[in-house]
């Protein structure tokens, strides 16, 4: 994920190589990374800790007990079967003028359904989709009736066996 930090000081030479930049920059970056946060990115009652890839950051406890899904959240992971993940997405052709919006089906070159798209800034983002549909060709059928083209990639931070 790399460092970031919040300064009143208006100055990058606190760290050396250091840039100044907003949060769409912050933002851009996450989704290039594959992380998720916050309520667009992990949507109440519909985002599944697993799904999230939050036990890749050491958001789930598999020794405490006691929190909303866990018995789900346990068995899913000793059964070691996650069929969807969220997946970093770059974006390409015709952006619609206000963006895609999150929940449209992101759909296979023969019109399957591959996941959902959750956010995005510019012209990357985040979708859930299904593990093995990512290599091929993915778009999502925009309001104008345009098709706008995904390309998934696995983040080098994931853990190697479920790359």
């Amino acid at each position: 994920m790399g460092w970031r930090l919040l300064t009143q000081i208006e100055s990058p030479v606190l760290v050396p190589g250091g840039q100044l930049r907003d949060s769409r920059d912050y933002h851009k970056h996450r989704y290039q990374q594959g992380v998720p946060e916050g309520v667009n990115d992990l949507p109440p009652g519909v985002a599944l800790p697993l799904e999230s890839n939050l036990a890749f950051m050491n958001g789930v406890s598999f020794t405490k007990g006691c929190y909303i899904g866990q018995e789900l959240t346990a068995r899913t992971y000793h059964m070691g079967v996650i069929r969807k993940r969220l997946f970093p997405v770059h974006l390409s052709g015709s952006l619609p003028a206000g963006g895609i919006a999150p929940g449209s089906p992101v759909l296979t070159e023969s019109g399957q359904a591959a996941g959902k798209f959750r956010a995005s800034q510019g012209n990357v983002g985040l979708a859930l989709l299904r593990s093995e549909k990512i290599k091929g060709p993915l778009y999502i059928r925009t309001s104008e009736s345009n098709q706008v083209a995904l390309t998934a990639s696995v983040p080098d931070w994931w853990p190697t066996a479920t790359k």
